[in-house]
């Protein structure tokens, strides 16, 4: 009989505190990358609700191609290079993620955040470029004389699926505020091939009806973030609710297989019948 070990743990600032799922210990085994996101707000018009940035990824892609998810991506080594070197008053691992969060961000989108320093169209334009050219976010500060603003990132969720046995994504999820959002962005054609604005709910009425495809981290988080009309109110949110590391379990409901989520860690929906999620 295989050893079974747990899989599945409420955390606080990533203390193990109460196991949830068990799940074959061979699957433990899987490589985790961590990874990072950013769900980027800006202000709806009069008075609609706020819109989050979304970008459709590339058919061709071995994890989510096709799907249409937040800004983001694995967390580099010289990520963690650059949180040391800037000492945040964070813990190392969600000091590298926010960098990360904020360097994919700008490979992806071209937009600056998270950033303290004159930013304009024309140095965040050549800023992309040079970072797509040397790949480490810490150069490009110095070049433009800017500073990080971890803090200006609030922490959302933490999901690490384990499905695959190849390899998981330990995502953390932020989020940014842009604000008016007057900007103009151009989708990073490597490894996206649009993006665009909506709101939470419009998103989700874009995949109901067949027009993007949502993964189902992204589609529970979205039913989230569409509890909340705008960034403060989702922040205030985020900062009053316990982090939950999210690894969706298999269980039965009505005699048919869902795939489930914790049921108290801030998700207005934990499921969706497992032959209908999309998972990757």
């Amino acid at each position: 009989m295989a050893e079974w070990v747990g899989m599945l743990c409420r955390t606080r600032h990533g203390c193990p505190m109460e196991e949830i799922d068990r799940v074959p210990a061979e699957e433990m085994a899987q490589t985790v990358v961590p990874a990072a996101t950013l769900v980027i707000f800006r202000h709806g018009r009069s008075g609609a609700p706020a819109q989050l940035l979304l970008v459709e990824r590339a058919g061709s892609l071995a994890f989510a191609g096709g799907a249409t998810v937040f800004p983001g991506g694995k967390v580099d080594p010289a990520d963690h290079t650059l949180a040391a070197r800037i000492g945040a008053a964070l813990e190392p691992e969600d000091a590298a993620a926010r960098i990360a969060a904020v360097r994919e961000t700008l490979e992806e989108t071209g937009l600056v955040l998270g950033v303290k320093g004159t930013v304009t169209a024309a140095t965040a334009a050549e800023a992309r470029r040079m970072l797509l050219d040397v790949g480490e976010l810490g150069v490009v500060l110095d070049r433009f004389g800017w500073t990080l603003d971890l803090a200006s990132l609030t922490a959302f969720a933490r999901w690490l699926p384990r499905h695959t046995r190849i390899r998981a994504f330990d995502t953390r999820f932020y989020l940014a505020d842009l604000g008016s959002g007057s900007v103009d962005l151009v989708v990073d054609a490597t490894e996206n091939r649009h993006l665009f604005w909506a709101s939470a709910r419009e998103a989700l009425d874009l995949a109901d009806d067949g027009r993007i495809k949502l993964i189902f981290p992204t589609r529970r988080n979205l039913e989230r973030l569409a509890m909340w009309p705008d960034f403060e109110s989702c922040r205030r949110h985020a900062e009053e609710t316990e982090i939950v590391t999210i690894s969706p379990r298999v269980g039965v409901r009505d005699g048919r297989e869902w795939l489930l989520i914790p049921s108290d860690a801030g998700y207005p929906v934990d499921g969706e019948p497992v032959d209908s999620a999309l998972r990757g």
